[in-house]
């Protein structure tokens, strides 16, 4: 609507400066014809961008829920118009005599017009006068009201029919999130010289598939590995080089295992007092950047990134680095901030600030003049906030730092950074991983869990698992190691996600892989099963397209109308994640999804055969697309997970 007004307003403009001769070619009108092509130039971008807005809406899937909370919204609204911010609520049925869709606002309603006005109207009567308020729309078939006054919403065929049409043609569409925002979020942050776990697994995982869904949403997205790359523990590994390899400068030393170094330097440190004192010496150098305690830096991060990088190549993660190291030079101005705005205590030579509502004090400065983790926080997130220009930051960080990251969030939004209801700053917090004994997971000999090893085992459990089956007497070489890899690490990020995140999970390499249930076994399964359909009736992609674009999608069957149902609620599911950040919903969808087409293939003929001779008969088109439209969804849904499905299996 602004875009449309400017382009009214601008052509009303140029046609003024039409008026006064400036399309001529009089040098002395030089300056009005700079202004009118600037105009022009202006006109052109707002129509062409006018243009792109509408075709991406026109392809978005529509989110049915969202809808019909709008046709609600205005029956509510004309319907009581002195109600200030009535109940909305609109939910899927749970059965389908309840029809599809169901309004529960009477009900809220109800109690507001008894406090505010003390009316007392009954939830029924008040459904009557919302149904006969609902305006013309494309969606709703007709409304019914049940009990004390639960609207039921009957969708019309034809509606949900030209949806899977729409996505059938356009392909899987993110639903309209309007202005494109920028997204920052921060996830995995491992340490260097130390080796990612299992407790790096969940940062890792659920960092990943939140960046996916944000990057599908149309969001900029930016991913940022904030790795423990700076601090005094940096003394004791460069000491312990110098000693272990006196010509580091020249000769790249050829440190194998980074774990046990760190450990050797710990021990030195905890026991020689004279190692100590060098290491304390080797920060101070480090810090005032000696460009010779910079290499030996160096060449310990690097072992360290090579390491990391395994792993995310395993899990096919993206991120960009930007570790404490990052922000160093930025902390002494951070202090200074906090100092000028007044925020600054002194305690005991430490420099803390007290955030209203929060008892632990930020420690910005220590006594002996070095920065915190806290001041380290604090200069990332105004960074992320003033210079990143981020809209909506999330931190995908364990639940044991929350306190520590809701005091920084709120000293930020203290000096200004940021107000909370422009900018959206979260913290999403993860539960531990558990072993079967349901204490925190470690290895026999009590050790955390290396994530490497982890990662090796679910390959190895894959590769059984397959050979249990029998598949690798029916896949070639090349497919078998496809399917291990999508199996073992496809099973490893479902577990994690199918689980609420702010709970604690049980690692079971026996429950994910069972093909039964829940689990990235059985949907993968599933999904190969559905795209081998079309294929066994000899129907190629070319053939469906046709199909998609000639065909009408009859959903006679009442398996054929609640699959098609379920299918177009993919856009609610995603809309829902973008707002709470709980990716489980997404795992339970799909389970949903793919049980629904197996109740619709068990009972539906796709193909029918002829039953002596095993010949195809009859190839029933629409409800292959309905088959076609399913995989395409799931095959979206894994992309946002981080799962590779594969065409045999």
């Amino acid at each position: 609507a602004f875009q449309e007004n400017e382009i009214k307003l601008l052509t009303a403009e140029i046609e003024h400066l039409k008026n006064f001769g400036c399309l001529g070619v009089s040098p002395s009108l030089e300056g009005l014809r700079d202004e009118n092509a600037k105009l022009k130039y202006r006109l052109n971008f707002l129509q062409k961008s006018l243009q792109e807005e509408r075709s991406k809406t026109a392809k978005s899937m529509i989110n049915i829920n969202s809808c019909l909370q709008e046709i609600f919204g205005t029956a509510i609204q004309a319907a009581y118009p002195d109600l200030e911010n009535p109940p909305l609520v609109v939910t899927p049925s749970q059965q389908p005599k309840f029809g599809d869709y169901q309004c529960n606002s009477a009900m809220g309603i109800t109690q507001i017009l008894l406090k505010t006005k003390e009316q007392k109207v009954s939830p029924r009567e008040i459904a009557e006068k919302i149904s006969k308020n609902i305006p013309a729309n494309e969606c709703i078939e007709k409304v019914e009201i049940a009990g004390p006054g639960f609207i039921n919403v009957h969708l019309r065929k034809d509606f949900v029919s030209k949806q899977l049409s729409s996505l059938l043609m356009n392909g899987v569409q993110p639903p309209a999130v309007g202005k494109r925002k920028k997204v920052v979020v921060d996830f995995s942050s491992p340490n260097i010289a130390k080796e990612m776990h299992v407790g790096h697994l969940r940062s890792t995982i659920i960092g990943e598939s939140m960046c996916r869904l944000f990057e599908f949403a149309g969001y900029d997205v930016l991913r940022l590995n904030h790795l423990g790359d700076w601090g005094t523990q940096f003394g004791m590994l460069i000491a312990h080089l110098q000693d272990k390899f006196p010509d580091y400068l020249t000769v790249s030393p050829p440190i194998g295992d980074l774990q046990a170094f760190y450990k050797e330097s710990k021990r030195r440190f905890d026991t020689e007092e004279e190692f100590k004192k060098r290491a304390y010496q080797c920060v101070v150098l480090l810090q005032s950047k000696n460009p010779d305690f910079i290499k030996a830096w160096e060449l310990i991060c690097d072992v360290s990134r090579k390491e990391f990088q395994k792993i995310y190549n395993c899990l096919d993660i993206t991120l960009i680095e930007r570790g404490e190291s990052f922000y160093h030079e930025m902390m002494k101005d951070i202090v200074k901030e906090f100092e000028d705005k007044g925020f600054v205590q002194v305690d005991d030579g430490r420099k803390i600030v007290f955030v209203p509502g929060f008892p632990v004090p930020l420690t910005i400065m220590k006594s002996d003049g070095g920065y915190t983790y806290d001041t380290s926080d604090l200069a990332a997130l105004k960074h992320r906030l003033c210079e990143e220009k981020a809209d909506i930051l999330i931190y995908v960080v364990d639940s044991g730092q929350s306190v520590h990251l809701q005091t920084v969030f709120a000293a930020g939004q203290m000096i200004g950074w940021y107000d909370p209801k422009v900018t959206r700053v979260a913290h999403a917090a993860f539960g531990v991983v558990l072993g079967e004994d349901k204490k925190k997971f470690k290895t026999r000999s009590g050790d955390t869990v290396r994530l490497i090893d982890l990662l090796e085992e679910g390959l190895k459990r894959a590769m059984d698992k397959l050979k249990d089956k029998e598949r690798d007497k029916v896949l070639t070489a090349e497919e078998l190691k496809a399917a291990q890899t999508s199996v073992a690490f496809g099973c490893i990020k479902y577990a994690d996600l199918s689980h609420n995140r702010l709970n604690d999970y049980v690692f079971s390499f026996d429950k994910m892989l069972d093909d039964r249930g829940n689990t990235a076994a059985y949907l993968l399964y599933a999904f190969t099963r559905i795209r081998a359909i079309a294929r066994l009736a000899n129907i190629d992609e070319q053939m469906l397209r046709k199909a998609a674009r000639e065909e009408v999608l009859i959903l006679d069957h009442e398996k054929e109308w609640k699959l098609g149902k379920c299918i177009l609620r993919f856009p609610e599911i995603l809309q829902k994640i973008l707002e709470d950040l709980l990716l489980h919903t997404l795992c339970d969808y799909l389970y949903e999804l793919a049980t629904t087409f197996t109740e619709f293939y068990d009972n539906c003929y796709c193909v029918e055969k002829d039953r002596q001779s095993g010949q195809i008969v009859k190839v029933n088109m629409w409800r292959l697309l309905l088959c076609e439209a399913t995989a395409t969804v799931m095959a979206k849904g894994f992309d946002i997970l981080g799962i590779k499905p594969v065409q045999r299996m």
